[in-house]
């Protein structure tokens, strides 16, 4: 491919970003403008198509660390650091917007935000999200990254957390790595546990998300959370 100063003017990412907006680029050509050049044979947008060839979609870039990024030929220090600095503004823009609204009446800020902080990770990390008594973000804390089993979470910490700020309200969420949503028998079992301790200390689990890059499944949406709920009356 020419290098992009050699291209028609129109078809160059940053002259069709100026006269058509940035929604209407690529990822590739997106990629390029952040990325600015190329190297020596490859230029900025041959560039960005190998690292969305090497990760597989513009979510898999997401997921990539800064050693994984430094394997692609052409991806020096700073560029792989603009890259991951782009992402992580962009899921601290996600927590933000997020922690304005109240999250049960407008609970597509918080997916949005849930999507980026945890539903690419490719190891399974579990969260719980404090709420005040408007269903507004307190603040949120990762307490486990492994594999989620009963032994391996410690409801106290979340709920010695609830109390230190004052939270009423929880929810709790996790992702699964593999991409399918369902809850398997120790999630249900630890939601469970969740559920029968909160009803105690009078803080009440608002939903148990389990979130991937794109989707979730909502245990109050599905039922679930009344049922524990009905089992403990």
């Amino acid at each position: 491919m020419a290098l992009i100063r050699e291209m028609n003017r129109n078809e160059r990412p940053r002259e069709k970003a100026k006269r058509y907006g940035v929604k209407s680029l690529s990822a590739a050509e997106l990629l390029a403008i952040l990325m600015r050049s190329g190297v020596k044979g490859t230029n900025a947008l041959e560039l960005a198509e190998s690292l969305l060839q090497a990760s597989g979609d513009l979510c898999g870039v997401a997921k990539m660390n800064f050693a994984e990024m430094k394997k692609i030929r052409g991806i020096s220090d700073v560029k792989a650091l603009e890259l991951l600095a782009c992402f992580e503004l962009s899921r601290r823009i996600a927590y933000e917007t997020a922690v304005e609204k109240n999250v049960i009446r407008d609970p597509e800020s918080l997916l949005e935000w849930l999507y980026r902080e945890i539903g690419s990770s490719q190891q399974e990390r579990f969260l719980a999200v404090y709420l005040n008594t408007a269903n507004h973000i307190i603040d949120y804390q990762v307490l486990f990254v492994g594999t989620i089993n009963e032994a391996g979470v410690y409801p106290r910490e979340v709920f010695k957390q609830a109390l230190l700020l004052n939270s009423t309200n929880l929810m709790l969420v996790h992702n699964h790595p593999s991409g399918n949503l369902r809850p398997s028998r120790n999630d249900i079992n630890l939601t469970r546990e969740f559920v029968q301790i909160g009803r105690l200390m009078n803080i009440r689990i608002l939903d148990d998300l389990i979130v991937s890059n794109s989707d979730f499944f909502s245990f109050a949406a599905n039922g679930l959370l009344n049922d524990m709920e009905s089992n403990e009356k």
